[in-house]
């Protein structure tokens, strides 16, 4: 939503404004190296949102590489954002192109869980 502030974590700043899903799915990440070929792995789904997707990976993708995430029967457009290095892998934030937004509907990852029901039980004393 517009006027929102990105909002800071211990692992980076969110600079999603709609709802952040965690996830764990099997899917397919393409893209085209520098060199111009043709690349393709498996990587794990580790959150979305309708603009975006983070994913982990074997392998780096550097940023703004043009991408596409395919997972079941759609398939997601999108730019890298961010490819950061940990001791699991890389972890490559997707940026989804206008026209290319995720829905439930759609595609309903596999372990989907809405964080935010955490801290609605908290409220509420659950």
């Amino acid at each position: 939503m517009e006027g929102q502030q990105p909002v800071r974590s211990s692992f980076r700043v969110e600079r999603r404004t709609e709802a952040r899903l965690l996830c764990s799915d099997l899917v397919t990440l393409s893209w085209r190296d520098p060199a111009g070929k043709s690349r393709q792995e498996i990587v794990n789904l580790e959150d979305i949102s309708r603009s975006g997707a983070c994913v982990q990976s074997e392998v780096a993708v550097e940023e703004r590489t043009k991408v596409e995430i395919t997972m079941g029967t759609i398939t997601l457009r999108g730019q890298v954002r961010y490819s950061r290095r940990d001791e699991l892998g890389y972890f490559i934030g997707v940026l989804f192109e206008s026209g290319s937004r995720w829905s439930r509907e759609a595609y309903e990852p596999k372990h989907l869980f809405d964080p935010r029901t955490l801290v609605r039980k908290q409220r509420n004393g659950s």
